[in-house]
């Protein structure tokens, strides 16, 4: 079976290289185009774009796929190398940019009819959008899961192919449970493609209810809300985690928090107010409970334990935190 192929970061990287194991032909690979990064801002390939360059395979960077839009030029010129590459389906994983019907259509009509298959991490319909991982475990969510979807013009809101669950851990960040999705990601779509070679793959409406929207991490809701529950504060740390990183700001100078859990207690004093200073951690009065951070980093500094970060960063118990730039729900 031949594959176009669209997608981004590293959880769509894990797919492709999948895909190409498994022996599927991809003529063609969409990605974004190359972004500046890092400390000298130097423009950087996407993961996808490294893997792909690494396997020889023809490559896009459209600005956009709209052939109405800004970038007509980059449409219709992917257009052209879509068509060429007589693909029967085309997988979606991540690719940062949406698809119009133009797309949609041409896909339908080649090879099997598959259309563009997407890998999205949540178990629809929870969760549709940008950023899955992040919204569930800021929500609590105890399980979260991959489905591969038929795209149609909607959101995330295409018939399902296939779905399975993967626990949430109560110590998961949104990076290790990134990784763990990705793989899950990437078995299931060579094994829905697979399925799909037999005559075997069904599509499923998604349900009407649980609908839910996981709308894109904005810096601005990684500033630490002290009159916020402690349990809520806790799952913040994890969720933006490694992006983009919860902090708060103490005397004007500003500290991640790379990990923090919950304590029980829930005292008197002022939310934000330092409780207790110790090598296990800092104790800071939520607006319900106690947050205890207990690994830390100040700015232009290294991530490290609240033991080591105190050595380096004077603070006593009765201090308090600056109140937060922003408290933004996540969704």
């Amino acid at each position: 079976m031949k594959l176009v192929f669209a997608g981004t970061p590293e959880f769509a990287r894990a797919a492709l290289e999948r895909l190409l194991a498994a022996g599927f032909q991809v003529p063609l690979v969409l990605t974004q185009p190359d972004r500046p990064a890092g400390r000298g801002m130097k423009l950087q390939a996407s993961p996808v774009k490294q893997l792909a360059l690494e396997h020889g395979l023809a490559l896009a960077q459209p600005r956009s796929l709209r052939l109405d839009g800004k970038f007509p030029q980059d449409a219709a010129a992917a257009r052209e190398a879509i068509e060429a590459a007589g693909a029967d389906a085309m997988v979606v994983a991540a690719y940062g940019l949406i698809l119009p019907q133009w797309v949609l259509d041409e896909m339908r009509q080649r090879g099997r009819g598959l259309g563009c298959l997407n890998i999205h991490a949540s178990l629809l319909p929870r969760w549709r959008g940008a950023a899955p991982i992040h919204r569930a475990i800021e929500a609590g969510d105890v399980q979260t899961g991959v489905t591969i979807m038929q795209m149609d013009a909607g959101l995330d809101t295409g018939d399902m192919l296939l779905r399975e669950t993967l626990p949430i851990r109560e110590d998961d960040t949104t990076g290790s449970l990134h990784d763990r999705l990705a793989t899950l990601g990437a078995r299931l779509i060579v094994e829905a493609l697979e399925i799909a070679a037999c005559g075997g793959l069904h599509a499923e409406p998604q349900a009407a209810e649980g609908v839910t929207y996981a709308h894109k991490i904005e810096k601005a809701e990684a500033s630490l809300d002290w009159t916020l529950p402690a349990a809520l504060l806790a799952r913040r740390v994890r969720a933006f985690n490694p992006f983009p990183g919860a902090h708060a700001s103490l005397g004007g100078d500003s500290v991640k928090v790379w990990a923090a859990h919950t304590a029980s207690g829930t005292g008197h004093e002022a939310p934000g107010t330092v409780l207790a200073v110790g090598d296990d951690g800092i104790g800071v009065q939520a607006g319900d409970g106690v947050l205890v951070l207990t690994e830390l980093q100040r700015a232009g500094g290294k991530r490290l334990p609240a033991s080591e970060f105190l050595r380096g960063f004077g603070l006593r118990a009765g201090q308090v935190f600056d109140a937060a730039t922003s408290s933004k729900a996540g969704g």
